[in-house]
C-alpha cells in the first residue's frame, strides 16, 4: 500500500531543481515539488500550499481540510496498528 502524507511547503531551497522544505506535524523534511509545479509560476508562490508526498516527491496539492482529514484518519490508524499489536503480543504470552 502507498500512502501519500499531507505537508505544508514552508520553503523553497532550491529553485532550479525544484526542491522544497515541507513541515509534517512539525518535522522538516526536503522534497521535490516538479510534480505540482506549473510553467510560469514562480517556485515561491508554493510556500504555504498543502500536498500530498511519497518517497520524497510531492505528488499533488491538496487544500487544508483534506489535509486535516488525511493526518487524522493516518493517525487512527497508527492507534488501531499499536492496538493490534498489543493484541498479538498477549496471545503469545
Amino acid at each position: 500500500m502507498c500512502v501519500g502524507i499531507p505537508g505544508r511547503i514552508v520553503e523553497i531551497s532550491d529553485t532550479n531543481s525544484n526542491l522544497a522544505i515541507v513541515d509534517v506535524g512539525g518535522v522538516r523534511r526536503p522534497i521535490n515539488i516538479s510534480f505540482i509545479t506549473t510553467e510560469g509560476r514562480e517556485p515561491e508562490s508554493y510556500i504555504g500550499e498543502w500536498v500530498l508526498m511519497h518517497v520524497g516527491f510531492a505528488m499533488s496539492r491538496i487544500d487544508e481540510d483534506e489535509a486535516a482529514r488525511t493526518l487524522e484518519l493516518l493517525h487512527e490508524l497508527g492507534e488501531a496498528q499499536a492496538e493490534m499489536e498489543a493484541m498479538r503480543r498477549s496471545e503469545s504470552a
